[in-house]
């Protein structure tokens, strides 16, 4: 086997990155952990199959373009709205935060290393990133609160094109050889960002401007028609001014992931199954070429580095740039505790290496790149390892399993609300998310918090707190679009339960479809959507409130009465002690168990005899145990039409 061949390790880098990708996420630790392994085994020092110096020049290219396609993929999912709300904190870490670190991770070099000044100036610009590829797992999986998420985030996306652009000044300086070469560095910084902004936003507008008319470019062609843009922004800017490309595709992303252009979702989606690949790719390679003798003879002075790097300088960033923004001790903690180092460094610091080396200061270079793998490594596995322990302990976490979404402000979601209030005895936090306005209004009136748009965007989810929530409800009239909702909540909200309304009647979506997606049919067996949303309209249902006295185990789905036509009914929420939730395919009963029901008004003498028989009876006095209002109290409160409401037909 030739092992000398580019193309084989080429393939093998990215395989092996998909793979040791994939393992991280069933082993829920940080991808990068098995990515740098992985480059380490397959790479020179171990098995000697993936060999990086077989792609020779070719190398660089690839991880310029690597780069750039990450980048625009960070920024096109930073909320604009969300920034200008932590605008001061993230302004200040960009750039202040910056040169403290710069400054700090310098100072620490040369003492704890005995690098020079240059070198030591170019190692601190290197380690002043951070980087969307490792913080924005972490973020996601951890669940922070949002004014957390959007910082690190943001911070994540933004620094890197400025750091490694200041990287680049300071290693122009540390080849500078007169004072003339010195400040045209400096006036290389200023030119680089000012360039690639303007570029940036000019590329984003134009781009996204054609994404969000119907027929420029054809929907199938949407995603390797932006792609192919970013590569050209990035390279275009790069042929303009060298290393300018960075801050270009930083920009157009924010650009055009705030202009909301048409099939954004398969647009993210595309760009993020686009980095994973890529990210593989570069850790693997990168990783590979690192001599891991170079990493060994840094000895004490590396550790202490790194220490000092975590310890101190971020610590003392985080002071100074958070001061006067309103977050909270525990807060500052956190984002003083959480700052592991990503690609880009890794990246930049391989391209410095090889042109050190060219420039006679081969060991310098080769020091500098063992320096950062080593930050990178550190990082990872202890700020990343312990991110979600921190945040658990320091109290910055969402609340998780907690409270409910309900998609569908109709009159049956609407029901379904107020049911869910009365059962809990007290507000409930429940969250409505609709498209139309009229629909949100009479949800509103109810006093719920309610999110006008479209469930099928992020925006919208990420709007109602959808990855905190006990349970998603998909309660649209179309039960198509409900297990779309469910499985596309499944892929951003891992962990979240999901419900899904469906009508066994129809030849649409079935109970094995809605199973298959790992979801639960809502209200057991189903819901004729039209039929119960003209009674609700019309203020004929009642909703009432049976303990459950029969068989322990028995399933909702096997009570006879439900599946009866000719006397409608449905079952909507089951509490069983303090919790409370909407009745699912999934739901067993207890003796002592509560079940609101809802049937039509003129039927109930004839439904509440049927439900008798499988075991279900009114209840006598019984408080209900969140301290809220008798059961009784809540028989009353659950109708069709609430003490003092308005019935739908009146609105």
């Amino acid at each position: 086997m030739n092992l000398h061949d580019p193309a084989l390790t080429f393939a093998l880098a990215i395989t092996a990155g998909v793979v040791a990708q994939s393992v991280a996420r069933h082993a829920r630790v940080p991808g990068i952990l098995f990515l740098l392994a992985t480059g380490i085994l397959l790479g020179p020092e171990f098995a000697n199959v993936v060999r990086p110096d077989t792609l020779g020049e070719g190398l660089n290219p690839i991880v310029g373009l690597a780069v750039a396609v990450i980048l625009f993929e960070g920024a096109l999912q930073l909320n604009l709205d969300r920034l200008r709300r932590e605008a001061l904190t993230i302004r200040r870490l960009i750039t202040l935060g910056a040169l403290v670190t710069i400054a700090g991770a310098a100072v620490t070099a040369m003492l704890a290393l005995g690098w020079s000044l240059r070198i030591a100036l170019l190692f601190g610009a290197l380690v002043s990133v951070t980087g969307p590829t490792v913080i924005n797992p972490l973020t996601r999986r951890i669940r922070l609160r949002s004014n957390l998420r959007t910082i690190l985030e943001a911070e994540g996306v933004l620094i890197d094109p400025v750091g490694a652009i200041l990287a680049v000044v300071a290693f122009e300086l540390a080849l500078a050889s007169t004072a003339g070469d010195v400040g045209a560095g400096f006036l290389g910084l200023v030119t680089r960002l000012g360039l690639g902004s303007v570029i940036g936003v000019a590329g984003g507008v134009i781009i996204g401007g054609l994404l969000r008319m119907r027929r420029a470019i054809p929907s199938d062609l949407r995603n390797i028609f932006t792609l192919a843009c970013v590569l050209a922004l990035y390279q275009g800017s790069h042929a303009i001014l060298p290393e300018s490309g960075i801050m270009t595709v930083a920009i157009a992303g924010l650009v055009v992931g705030n202009m909301g252009p048409r099939h954004a979702r398969e647009l993210v989606e595309f760009k993020e199954q686009l980095t994973f690949l890529l990210v593989g790719l570069l850790f693997v390679l990168l990783s590979a070429a690192v001599d891991l003798g170079d990493v060994r003879a840094l000895g004490a002075g590396g550790i202490v580095t790194v220490i000092v790097l975590v310890a101190v300088v971020r610590p003392l960033c985080v002071l100074l740039c958070t001061r006067g923004a309103g977050l909270s001790r525990n807060e500052q903690a956190f984002l003083a505790w959480l700052a592991p180092r990503g690609i880009v460094a890794f990246a930049v610091s391989s391209l410095f290496a090889a042109e050190l080396a060219h420039s006679g200061m081969e060991a310098e270079g080769n020091q500098l790149r063992a320096m950062v793998f080593l930050v990178i490594a550190v990082t990872v596995v202890v700020l990343g390892g312990t991110g979600g322990l921190v945040a658990r302990l320091l109290g910055v976490r969402k609340l998780s399993n907690h409270g409910f979404a309900i998609v569908g402000a109709n009159p049956i979601g609407r029901a379904l609300a107020r049911t869910l209030r009365a059962a809990r005895g007290a507000d409930a936090p429940i969250v409505l998310i609709d498209t139309n306005p009229t629909e949100a209004g009479a949800a509103e009136s109810d006093g719920f918090r309610v999110v006008l748009g479209n469930a099928n965007e992020p925006r919208a989810l990420l709007k109602a707190g959808v990855e905190s929530r006990r349970a998603l409800v998909a309660l649209t009239p179309n039960e198509g679009v409900n297990l779309l909702i469910a499985k596309r909540v499944e892929e951003s909200c891992p962990g979240v339960n999901r419900l899904v309304a469906i009508d066994p009647l129809t030849p649409g979506v079935g109970p094995e479809q809605v199973d298959e997606s790992g979801a639960s049919v809502l209200f057991g067996l189903g819901i004729d959507h039209e039929r119960w949303a003209h009674e609700f309209r019309r203020d004929r249902v009642d909703i009432e409130p049976l303990t459950f006295e029969g068989l322990a185990g028995l399933r909702i789905s096997q009570i006879e009465a439900l599946a009866d036509r000719r006397f409608p009914t449905l079952a909507l929420v089951h509490r069983r002690g303090r919790r409370e939730q909407p009745v699912s395919s999934g739901t067993t009963l207890r003796p002592g168990d509560i079940v609101w029901f809802g049937w039509l008004r003129e039927q109930a003498e004839l439904v509440e005899p049927r439900l008798a028989r499988a075991g279900f009876l009114r209840p006598h006095v019984e408080r209900a145990e969140g301290g809220g209002d008798t059961a009784e109290g809540d028989a009353s409160d659950t109708g069709g039409t609430l003490p003092g409401e308005r019935p739908d037909s009146e609105r």
